[in-house]
């Protein structure tokens, strides 16, 4: 089957139609002609509330929501909670118990995986995550492409790898002690909207794999996706029972963890939520939140167009909506001489609504981040780069934000000023980023003000140099950091760990040190079997 490269997507009416998978409830077919009804799963059992809330299409605003997705109530919360408390705190499987798991999951994991990395199964999971959150297809496809190869990494005995233990010899014979990794029992996943596969699979896998039970609470508008997912896991050989869908608005997620004996929840989101839950969960989080993320090119300049591809990529692709998005872009004076800017502008004018290489900003309307430009504008010295305008010609809901690809240049000693620190330095989850420039001498400068940036998740040290390298990487934090000439920003495959730095709570994702550390506990069991011959009881201490 050869996948569909679109020319225009606007509500996905132009693609051709592609084969209806067996195990599929959503037919991504009818997206802009009819409504589908997202389902909760609790128990094992597929069903839907008393009220559901109409998602409307992103990119078409006359035509009919693209889905109805279920508002549960505190009151039809009891079969969740009911669900969870079934788990014991040894969890579903862990090395001592249930070991078969293990390998069923692996065998799960590989048919998935041969599912997402066909052609027919990709082409139907990009066109799901096109329809409720607009990226490319280059972007979808790619997304449906990194969780493949994830599943696949983990088929077959890589599962039971993960809980690998250790065993240390004793004081004296017949004494050993083993280190084992076990799981949590219920847990609770909260996923974001701009990743509707990739983050939330990879996280309930990892949760799954380690032995836990989790209740998964997707992003309200994106959740279709997830429902179908779990629905072919079940294809797959999942126990139904394994996994809840809860669909329901934050507060009422926030009653079931109070009321529910969830032990650990995964949080990806916003910092401001973040810290909420950390909060009413007294600290039983692992967070994936906020990142306002930095690129510092250094003094050696070279490949100037594909660094600048690079940045264009890292600012703008998904619309800026990627927690990994290039916010700020630290520019060595000796740049000023290339074309670069020219290079970075020139390619952020390709983009374009028709082909979602621009496209729906889901969490800022216009105004807001019109707004938001022009606050950073007001700074002395600010100038517009590129961008600053609102999108035309298009037709998506004006709870949406619809913006050209935005950059604004703020002279470096300006950013440092406290008065200016905070609002340059916030996160906007959009086609946006801030420029600014440094010489050798201002480098502490640089640094200090990654220093003093809040949230420690992706960075880049875009030079060659080994002992520029070392001055920057020696003097930062971020948990994933790229370097060298391809250094990005956005980078969440599935061969290395993605996740902050910095912060006790920080929740990695993809490789297996992030399974194990979030999902899963150290237990030590130490074995003390024999009693030396000829034994006299010692007088007491």
């Amino acid at each position: 089957t050869r996948l569909v490269k679109p020319a225009n997507v606007r509500g996905l009416r132009s693609l051709s139609s592609i084969p209806f998978p067996s195990w599929a409830s959503y037919d991504v077919n009818a997206v802009g002609t009819s409504t589908h009804q997202v389902e909760n799963l609790a128990a094992g059992t597929w069903s839907v509330p008393s009220s559901s809330m109409a998602v409307p299409n992103p990119m078409d605003k006359d035509s009919p929501p693209i889905v109805n997705t279920p508002l549960t109530s505190s009151s039809e919360l009891s079969p969740f909670i009911d669900s969870l408390s079934s788990c014991p705190k040894s969890g579903l499987h862990n090395p001592l118990k249930n070991v078969d798991r293990y390998l069923m999951l692996g065998d799960v994991s590989r048919r998935a995986a041969d599912v997402l990395l066909s052609p027919e199964g990709n082409e139907y999971f990009s066109r799901a995550i096109m329809s409720c959150m607009p990226k490319s297809h280059g972007q979808a496809s790619g997304e449906v492409r990194v969780t493949g190869n994830f599943l696949a990494n983990f088929a077959s005995d890589q599962v039971r790898f993960l809980a690998r233990g250790f065993s240390v010899p004793g004081d004296h014979d017949g004494q050993q002690s083993n280190g084992y990794r076990f799981p949590y029992g219920p847990v609770a996943i909260i996923a974001p909207f701009n990743f509707p596969l990739e983050i939330p699979v990879l996280q309930l896998m990892g949760a799954l794999y380690m032995g836990n039970k989790p209740v998964l609470k997707p992003a309200e508008k994106v959740s279709v996706v997830m429902e179908q997912f779990i629905r072919l896991l079940h294809d797959c050989g999942l126990p139904k029972e394994d996994v809840d869908l809860l669909n329901c608005e934050g507060a009422v997620a926030g009653e079931l963890l109070n009321s529910a004996p969830v032990r650990v929840t995964q949080f990806t989101g916003s910092s401001r939520v973040g810290e909420l839950l950390a909060e009413q969960t007294r600290g039983k989080v692992f967070l994936e939140d906020a990142g306002f993320d930095w690129k510092i090119l250094g003094p050696d300049v070279g490949d100037v167009p594909y660094v600048a591809w690079q940045s264009d990529q890292d600012a703008f692709a998904c619309t800026g909506q990627k927690c990994s998005a290039q916010s700020i872009l630290f520019m060595h004076d000796n740049w000023r001489s290339t074309d670069l800017l020219e290079r970075i502008k020139e390619n952020a004018s390709r983009r374009s609504v028709d082909d979602l290489t621009v496209g729906p900003v889901m969490t800022h309307t216009t105004e807001e981040i019109l707004a938001h430009t022009k606050r950073i504008l007001d700074i002395p010295g600010a100038e517009l780069v590129m961008g600053g305008k609102a999108l035309t010609g298009h037709n998506v809901p004006s709870c949406y934000g619809m913006v050209e690809p935005t950059c604004v240049y703020v002279p470096l000693e300006q950013i440092l000023d406290p008065r200016n620190f905070e609002v340059v330095c916030s996160e906007l989850f959009g086609p946006f980023f801030v420029l600014t420039s440094y010489d050798d001498s201002s480098l502490p400068s640089v640094l200090s003000a990654c220093e003093r940036m809040s949230h420690h998740l992706t960075a880049a040290c875009v030079s060659n140099d080994s002992d520029f390298q070392a001055a920057v990487l020696a003097s930062t934090v971020n948990g994933t950091t790229y370097t060298g000439r391809r250094a990005r920003t956005t980078g969440a495959p599935q061969n290395h760990w993605f996740g902050p730095a910095g912060d006790p709570r920080g929740a990695g994702i993809g490789s297996p040190e992030a399974i194990k550390l979030v999902w899963s506990c150290h237990r030590e069991i130490i074995e003390d079997r024999k009693v030396p011959e000829g034994w006299v009881q010692p007088e007491c201490t």
